[in-house]
């Protein structure tokens, strides 16, 4: 159902993007903020399989609950915690529809246990991938001449920086100057 699911609704986009190219594009980012990690910035490895497994499913839960526009989803924290309860039960919702066999592994992804420090890590990683990709749609939009996503563009960067996140800073740095290539340059 991932590819009904049309995302920045409130916006014109030269290009529609659905939840499930969405969600490849955060599972692609958060490995590479995976790999940026373990070895470029050398810290304790975290595994890259599993974050990118998280990030595949990140939103999968929206099937149920559809894409809510950041602005109102994070418009204060009373319907903050309303709409991660929602989504909580949409999550419990989706696991109940699997066998007992795996879907403990499936809980792993949707409801990670955030009591464990490596989860934690995994889960900002995926965090900041999910913004890299909101701002690279902005970039995109912006390049394709609509202006309507530029005050989103700058508002996302901003998030991401205020994420105190080495790996999405070097992301920022050395992985989003080529999405603005053309081909040609890429070919050369």
């Amino acid at each position: 159902r991932m590819q009904y699911i049309q995302r920045w609704g409130l916006m014109r986009n030269t290009r529609q993007e659905n939840l499930k190219e969405h969600s490849f594009d955060v599972a692609v980012i958060a490995h590479s903020l995976a790999l940026i990690h373990n070895h470029i910035l050398k810290q304790d490895p975290v595994d890259p399989f599993l974050t990118m497994g998280e990030a595949l499913y990140h939103d999968v839960t929206e099937i149920i609950t559809g894409d809510m526009p950041t602005p109102i989803k994070y418009k204060n924290d009373e319907l903050k915690h309303a709409y991660k309860e929602v989504e909580a039960q949409a999550a419990e919702n989706i696991l109940s529809l699997l066998p007992e066999q795996i879907e403990g592994e499936y809980r792993n992804l949707l409801l990670p246990d955030l009591s464990d420090e490596k989860r934690v890590l995994v889960h900002r990683l995926v965090k900041a991938a999910d913004r890299l990709s909101a701002f690279l749609k902005c970039l995109m939009e912006e390049k394709a001449s609509n202006d309507e996503f530029h005050s989103a563009k700058e508002t996302i960067e901003k998030s991401i920086h205020d994420l105190h996140c080495e790996e999405a800073e070097y992301y920022l740095t050395h992985f989003v100057p080529p999405y603005g290539m053309t081909l040609d340059e890429i070919s050369r």
